[in-house]
């Protein structure tokens, strides 16, 4: 059977010695605004890849985790200059190419525990139009991330109405 992620870049020497599709995942119910559970670092069996995504399977049960359990699918990826991959969801995935993530102040995490649209409906709620780019805490450190829409290519269908602001102010 081909294991490609055995020899992923991002993946390359985070293997169990034993185990050589274990590794250590942090794994969590969503990030500081959305969950009440710290993240926890778990044994997750790699089964499938994706590009820079990875899917896997858990291999012990949390401790006090509620979205997750014992031989359940999670996808995760690599962050750049962060010890352990990170678990995602299909929604983060769908929307992290459309912003993006500065590295932490604190730890250089350079993704999200949540979708962005989930974090801007938790703490902007009656924020007409869009929001461009909002600061967010970090789920591994509590440090401070800066999350920014990436401009859309001229001449693209969201490259029309101009943001929120620029509405309001308009000369």
């Amino acid at each position: 059977m081909a294991t490609p992620w055995r020899e992923h870049r991002k993946l390359r020497g985070r293997f169990h010695p034993q185990h050589p599709d274990d590794l250590e995942v942090l794994v969590h119910d969503g990030g500081p605004r959305t969950a009440g559970t710290a993240p926890e670092l778990m044994w997750v069996r790699v089964a499938g890849m994706s590009d820079d995504a990875f899917l896997g399977t858990l291999l012990n049960a949390p401790k006090q985790l509620t979205s997750v359990a014992i031989g359940a699918e999670i996808m995760f990826v690599v962050p750049n200059g962060f010890e352990y991959p990170l678990r995602v969801t299909a929604q983060y995935l769908a929307e992290r190419t459309k912003w993006q993530i500065h590295a932490c102040s604190g730890c250089g995490l350079d993704e999200l525990f949540d979708a962005p649209s989930l974090l801007i409906a938790k703490v902007f709620p009656n924020t007409p139009g869009e929001i461009e780019m909002f600061s967010a805490l970090c789920g591994a450190c509590g440090g401070a991330q800066v999350v920014q829409k990436i401009a859309p290519e001229p001449g693209s269908k969201s490259a029309g109405a101009p943001p929120w602001w620029k509405r309001w102010f308009r000369r």
